[in-house]
């Protein structure tokens, strides 16, 4: 089975087109990192991973070590499960159900998901972030901008990569080592957690 990694970041927004915000959150091994948003290896958190395959960022030390949110029970959860029960990502768990993606993303395959935190969603300021969640249309294509479909994204792919997002737009990641940035602004939190279908 393929994970899907979801990459953690905070949210920005695109002034002028008021589009994305722009998270760093990866799913599944199997997808994000190298299957995040879009990239990451077919690894469960039980077996030890190998290099390529283990999460980065400054905050991956704050995931929970068991529990609801913790890699390894995302592990076995498709990525909208994951979302839904991760304690960090409530409001793009909201949004998703606002929006009705929650079948997309449990339909997906090998993709990266590049998934907003709740501080990244709190950064857009309260008027903002709440027009936003209550802009059903805008929030769809805000989020779509989140994914990449069918890419699984590898650690090495992140230095200077761009990705063809579901919403159609392109997305680019830069940097080294274990700091990544998504559009030269917003670092990835915390990236490659692998999800049964994809890369958060």
């Amino acid at each position: 089975m393929q994970s899907v990694r979801i990459r953690t970041a905070a949210l920005t927004v695109a002034a002028a087109l008021g589009v994305p915000l722009t998270l760093g959150v990866s799913a599944s091994q199997a997808s994000a990192s190298d299957a995040s948003p879009t990239a990451t290896g077919t690894a469960s958190p039980s077996a030890s991973p190998s290099p390529g395959n283990q999460s980065f960022g400054p905050d991956c030390s704050m995931l929970p070590q068991s529990g609801n949110g913790g890699a390894a029970q995302m592990a076995h959860e498709n990525v909208a499960t994951a979302v839904e029960n991760n304690p960090n990502l409530s409001m793009l768990a909201d949004a998703v159900k606002k929006t009705d993606l929650a079948s997309t993303l449990k339909g997906l395959k090998g993709s990266t998901v590049f998934a907003p935190t709740n501080d990244a969603f709190d950064k857009l300021g309260a008027a903002k972030r709440d027009a936003l969640l209550n802009d059903k249309a805008q929030l769809k294509k805000v989020l779509t901008y989140h994914v990449v479909e069918h890419k699984k994204i590898t650690k090495s792919q992140l230095s200077h990569g761009s990705f063809t997002t579901l919403e159609g737009s392109t997305l680019t990641t830069s940097g080294s080592g274990d700091s990544f940035k998504v559009n030269g602004s917003v670092p990835i939190a915390c990236g490659n957690i692998p999800t049964k279908n994809a890369t958060v």
